[in-house]
């Protein structure tokens, strides 16, 4: 049985979690290249030092911000996909919370564009692995619904990539002062997103 975390482990997580948010947005700010590591730290009100202790360097920080990212929404996911609830259900939930995680970390997330070009070939296949097992949890409630008749579609992959890619391209455009809160737009979306599968029983 793994053992619980200390107090120290959890203040020194929350910590490089802090740090890796920073960075993002410092990231998107002056942009990867232009980015100090002092930068990073002054955005805390920390020391150079401070940062270091956590992380080797600039790509080390913007490789664990992107593992981070990935792994937070990978196991919300798997949550909902335990629930006892329909395929329609737990696709519409995974879609809402697909859509609040991007907007939450939207920072985070507009740097994971190409991760070829800044990691070594070890960090990017655990980019990619973490990917490819996010996207196949989409899978799990399409193929549900196609076997239950609930959903018109026999490439649960290509639908999911489909529904992946409409709403990765929200980060370009959400805007927080629109009408709707974070919550009603993501319901809203998930249900626009949700009517290219559902049979038409009418």
């Amino acid at each position: 049985m793994k053992e619980k975390p200390t107090l120290r482990e959890l203040k020194q997580e929350k910590k490089k979690e802090d740090i890796l948010r920073a960075a993002a947005d410092v990231f998107i700010e002056k942009g990867y290249y232009r980015t100090t590591m002092e930068d990073v730290a002054a955005k805390l009100f920390m020391t150079k030092g401070s940062v270091y202790y956590y992380f080797a360097d600039k790509q080390d920080l913007l490789f664990q911000s992107q593992v981070m990212l990935l792994k937070r929404g990978l196991l919300t996911i798997k949550e909902i996909l335990n629930e006892e609830i329909s395929a329609k259900e737990k696709l519409k939930k995974s879609l809402i919370q697909h859509i609040e995680h991007l907007i939450n970390e939207r920072s985070g997330f507009s740097m994971l564009i190409k991760p070829e070009q800044d990691f070594t070939v070890e960090q990017e296949s655990i980019i990619f692995e973490l990917r490819e097992e996010y996207g196949k949890c989409f899978d799990f409630p399409i193929e549900e619904g196609i076997q239950t008749g609930i959903f018109q579609t026999n490439d649960p992959k290509i639908v999911r990539n489909l529904l992946l890619g409409a709403m990765n391209s929200l980060v370009q455009w959400y805007s927080p002062n629109g009408k709707k809160s974070k919550q009603e737009f993501a319901d809203h979306v998930a249900d626009y997103l949700l009517r290219m599968l559902v049979v038409d029983t009418e």
